[in-house]
């Protein structure tokens, strides 16, 4: 496979390329994303690469099936991970399934090789920092339309050992008392400490001592990636199975 830099992006040649010409007079974008600054950054980066390509916003999964079950063709779609309603890799891994055809890059704030990996073990054509300029988001807008994979600058796969399979990552949740499964399953919802305080009756320093903990249990760095991870299990079962009374 060969691979080269391309603006803040590295990006591997995989696909047979579309000539440009062609692109861009027929591109057609869906970028979903809910933060409005972000969309009309992104409809300038399209814009940039593809002049007269004509772009579709939707600011929700839910959103997006109703443009794409319409039936139109679209070339790409452009996704945010962090979105309402939407958990982990659901998102992404929901489009992929109804429209496998339609590549979709995932464009994302979040930028560490574990998530990374993820996102492109499930599916993903392509993944793009939201920290990268314009210039070089249009550059690997069209990378990815001429038959590229496109990843950000210097990353490189997480090790194996690194990567917790199903049945670990069980364990771990495992491990959580009934109430740190009930922040956990609070964090999903996309809720602030404060926020999960008051749904729970407890004080603020109590949730936070509760998020250090699940960090620690899961062994991951962050909130978002405790989200990330527990998409993988059905969740809702685990938490279910916690609730229920004990017949010891």
């Amino acid at each position: 496979m060969k691979t080269r830099e391309v603006g803040g992006c590295m990006s591997a040649t995989v696909l047979a390329t579309i000539p440009w010409e062609v692109m861009a007079m027929s591109a057609n974008f869906l970028v979903v994303d809910d933060h409005p600054l972000f969309l009309e950054a992104l409809q300038l980066a399209v814009r940039i690469a593809y002049p007269e390509a004509t772009i579709t916003e939707a600011t929700s999964i839910a959103a997006a099936k109703t443009v794409l079950e319409v039936g139109r063709h679209f070339d790409l779609i452009l996704l945010d991970l962090a979105l309402p309603g939407t958990r982990g890799f659901d998102g992404l891994i929901e489009l992929r399934r109804l429209f496998p055809r339609i590549p979709i890059v995932v464009i994302s704030a979040i930028d560490d090789a574990r998530t990374i990996h993820s996102a492109m073990t499930n599916g993903a054509a392509g993944y793009i920092s939201k920290a990268v300029r314009k210039a070089e988001l249009a550059d690997a807008i069209r990378d990815v339309l001429s038959g590229s994979v496109v990843l950000p600058r210097g990353y490189t796969p997480p090790p194996p050992s690194t990567i917790a399979s199903t049945a670990e990552l069980a364990e771990r949740i495992a491990s959580l008392t009934p109430q740190q499964l009930r922040v956990l399953r609070l964090l999903q919802s996309g809720m602030l400490n404060k926020q999960i305080a008051y749904e729970l009756d407890v004080g603020e320093t109590t949730v936070k001592a509760h998020v250090s903990e699940i960090l620690r249990k899961l062994n991951v760095a962050s909130r978002t990636q405790a989200v990330i991870e527990v998409s993988k299990l059905d969740f809702e079962a685990i938490l279910g199975e916690a609730n229920r009374p004990s017949t010891k």
